[in-house]
């Protein structure tokens, strides 16, 4: 089985190959450009260099959310649109198991860190036994004090990955009251390669979805869609206000 991983839900960008247990190529890049720059020259790099034909894919797999709203629109827009023209199921892995993925066979607890803003993050808590990967807590939306906190209650060794970890490196140093580390370099990003892994497992359990039915996973509403709830609800207020005047 061959299958194309991409994740393009955080400041990375990523592209792989895994058939069965052997990773074939990936190519990820942690700079400046827009994914909409990088992801399919970067797919294009790797179909040259592979003498690969697209069609020889069982299957596509994505990191479908949560992440950067941008990155997730351009990744669930190319894997739909690779997914169409070559018919091919499409895989959506939450974008925060790729990433603890990444640490398969640790005897740690594995923390993902993404940066939400707001002093929040897109976070989790897992465990791998036998290189199963556990869940112990699930994808979430929280303040950095609420994942610390169940940490603490946990009282095990944990390791922290992902871009989150510079955001909220000194909360932790001074909070965290388990014994902690964080990943290597190698590891500390999301990799296409987890997301393409992963989804091997996904597949047997026949955890598929068509191209038409992918949609990404925010897990909360974009700065954009809050700010203009914020104004309806100012103004339902405004109106009730006057409203309530005009009957005293």
């Amino acid at each position: 089985m061959r299958i194309l991983g991409l994740d393009s839900s955080g400041l990375v960008a990523s592209v792989a190959i895994v058939e069965d247990d052997n990773l074939l190529a990936e190519y990820t890049i942690n700079y400046k450009k827009t994914h909409s720059q990088t992801l399919l020259p970067m797919l294009d790099a790797i179909v040259d260099m592979l003498d690969l034909d697209l069609n020889t894919l069982d299957a596509i797999a994505i990191a479908g959310g949560p992440g950067s709203f941008t990155g997730l629109r351009i990744g669930s827009a190319t894997a739909k649109g690779l997914g169409l023209s070559l018919k091919k199921p499409l895989i959506h892995i939450p974008t925060v198991d790729g990433l603890a993925y990444n640490l398969c066979g640790s005897q740690a607890l594995v923390c993902p860190l993404m940066d939400a803003r707001r002093n929040q993050t897109y976070t989790g808590l897992y465990e791998f036994v036998a290189n199963e990967m556990k869940i112990l807590e699930p994808q979430c939306a929280v303040e950095i004090s609420a994942i610390v906190k169940k940490i603490n209650e946990k009282n095990r060794t944990v390791i922290f990955l992902g871009d989150g970890v510079p955001v909220f490196r000194s909360y932790l140093q001074e909070y965290c009251q388990v014994p902690f580390s964080f990943a290597p370099a190698h590891m500390n990003k999301q990799r296409a390669s987890s997301i393409a892994a992963l989804a091997f497992i996904y597949y047997r359990e026949g955890k598929i979805e068509t191209a038409e039915e992918h949609k990404p996973d925010y897990l909360r509403l974009s700065q954009a869609e809050r700010e203009r709830l914020e104004q309806e609800k100012s103004g339902n207020n405004s109106k009730k206000e006057t409203s309530e005047s005009k009957h005293l």
